[in-house]
């Protein structure tokens, strides 16, 4: 298919400083590419696509009977029971809070409809954090999970820090640290041999560079979530490979693949916040993220999200999406049974020049399907 020579012309054109983007059929993997500074093999951070596959381990945990979609979450994880409401700031400055009059469930955690933010996207948490002095999420300090609710579990789509206490509760029902609990139930089962918390010897010696945009080109820097962490963030702290990623995608796709049953897969790919939508994020942190209004509207399922009506010459409605801070995005469409993931290294996220490239690899995707 034509899809290697857009990659070459988005690296060409300045777009993206590299990438590397696969797609597959129900069939079997139908374009592998790469141009620029990545690589096909190429090691890269996934950040929020780590989230569905927290998400899918979760959702492993529902069939097996030891968590539960709609009994509080707190029942697993006592921390989430203290969680409170943010109402404003005092004239000191100092946070006001109040007790939540319902609590947190497993599927308000992967709708992000509990309340939970990130300061990345959210005012009242930056505030609150320089207020109290707690560190950022990307610290993968367990204090950093300490921040409030924004609004009342269920009333509002807040996207933040939701799939990380997700990720919390899969370690306390499945009796395991996440990372180990990812790698046993879906990495290996897979074949994911690149995806992981911690880089190993091999993943690091093809880890590619993350980059800024400047005026005429990119800087190259060096960028690693946490190696030693306190807790794994199921959020955002996997690395993996675009291939890695397509086995998890193509699962989906082919309605599990012995990893979740046909079932589970069918429920995660519904509208899961029944009247609550999506609504456009304002950027607070420049350096990390643009505006984003892609998410307007839109439903969200149980940790994906989900376009209600058909991108024109692309996916097909009722398509499961989401995508990394480094502007890394994926699809996966069950009408048209066809998936594909796209990724560079490269802040902030969704950078309108990388975001134009993926979509016209998308559209290429669809061409020649």
């Amino acid at each position: 298919m034509g899809s290697e020579g857009g990659l070459k012309r988005a690296v060409e054109a300045g777009d993206v400083p590299g990438v590397v983007a696969m797609a597959a059929t129900d069939g079997g993997v139908i374009f592998e590419g790469a141009a620029g500074a990545l690589n096909v093999d190429s090691v890269v951070w996934i950040a929020s696509m780590t989230k569905a596959l927290t998400g899918a381990a979760a959702m492993q945990l529902v069939e097996r009977g030891k968590l539960s979609l709609d009994t509080p979450a707190g029942d697993v994880v006592p921390e989430l029971a203290g969680k409170q409401v943010l109402e404003g700031f005092g004239a000191d400055g100092q946070p006001r809070l109040r007790p939540p009059t319902r609590p947190i469930t497993l599927r308000h955690l992967l709708t992000h409809t509990s309340g939970l933010g990130y300061d990345t996207w959210n005012a009242d948490i930056l505030r609150y954090r320089e207020a109290t002095g707690i560190p950022a999420v990307g610290s993968c300090q367990n204090a950093a999970l300490t921040t409030p609710l924004l609004a009342e579990p269920g009333e509002r789509w807040e996207y933040g820090i939701s799939i990380d206490w997700a990720g919390k509760l899969v370690e306390a029902a499945g009796g395991v640290k996440l990372d180990r609990y990812l790698k046993d139930n879906l990495f290996d089962p897979l074949g994911m041999a690149d995806t992981g918390f911690r880089l190993g010897t091999a993943q690091r010696q093809r880890k590619a560079r993350m980059h800024t945009r400047t005026l005429g080109g990119f800087t190259a820097t060096d960028h690693e979530i946490p190696q030693d962490p306190e807790f794994h963030m199921g959020g955002g702290g996997l690395y993996s490979t675009a291939g890695d990623y397509l086995k998890f995608t193509r699962m989906i796709l082919g309605g599990g693949a012995g990893v979740l049953k046909p079932e589970t897969v069918a429920v995660m790919s519904l509208n899961a916040m029944a009247d609550v939508s999506c609504r456009p994020l304002k950027s607070q942190l420049p350096a990390l993220s643009t505006d984003l209004d892609f998410v307007d509207g839109m439903k969200w399922g149980l940790s994906f999200m989900i376009n209600p009506t058909a991108f024109p010459g692309r996916r097909s409605a009722g398509s499961l999406a989401w995508a990394g801070l480094a502007n890394s995005y994926y699809w996966i469409d069950p009408v048209r049974k066809v998936t594909g993931v796209w990724a560079t290294q490269l802040l902030p996220f969704y950078d309108a020049r990388a975001v134009a490239a993926f979509e016209d690899f998308e559209r290429s995707v669809y061409a020649n399907l």
